[in-house]
């Protein structure tokens, strides 16, 4: 099971159904915060809902088709982080993130970011990383951006959310262009 303790506060470790209870109610205690830019967050109203989620991520895992961990930080989960896609032939692997609205501010996702694409370079060794962000989302879009992920363009109207079409930005960055930027 992959696990990966990031200092003496933070760490991630792939979902299981143990975590089901916690993860769900985190996600409610910030259901109005997250409802904005998440599609499954009305659609996730019981423990169940979560269960099944925790299912699909446990087959893409089988798969090796993605990896989905909870965030802990001071031993509480706080969230949820990890690869909606791996593509092995491609050698790309696309982050996708959330994060209760009490914990943020304190650096925890760049955190969490930052190393799951140091795993995806170094361990995986995989060329590229891709993050995927509604445009409105400023604060979202911050920690590509802070990471030194390039914007790569706008899909225009790819996100129903609320009866209104939204623009996904999309971030990437290249094997090459974090080995530069670590190279200390």
């Amino acid at each position: 099971m992959f696990t990966k303790k990031i200092d003496d506060s933070l760490m991630i470790k792939q979902i299981e159904y143990t975590d089901a209870h916690q993860l769900f109610y985190v996600a409610e205690q910030s259901r109005s915060h997250l409802r904005k830019w998440l599609p499954w967050v009305d659609d996730t109203t019981t423990v169940e809902h979560t269960k099944n989620f925790i299912h699909s991520c446990e087959q893409l895992a089988n798969e090796s088709k993605g990896l989905n961990t909870v965030i802990l930080y001071d031993d509480q989960i706080v969230g949820n982080a990890g690869f909606n896609q791996i593509d092995h032939i491609n050698k790309i692997t696309t982050i996708g993130y959330w994060l209760a609205e009490n914990v943020q501010g304190k650096g925890i996702m760049t955190r969490v970011v930052q190393a799951l694409t140091a795993y995806t370079f170094e361990e995986l060794q995989f060329n590229k990383v891709e993050i995927r962000v509604a445009k409105e989302n400023k604060k979202s879009r911050r920690i590509p951006e802070r990471l030194g992920f390039l914007h790569e363009g706008c899909i225009r109207s790819s996100q129903y959310l609320h009866h209104t079409y939204m623009d996904i930005i999309i971030y990437g960055l290249l094997k090459d262009e974090w080995m530069n930027q670590n190279v200390n």
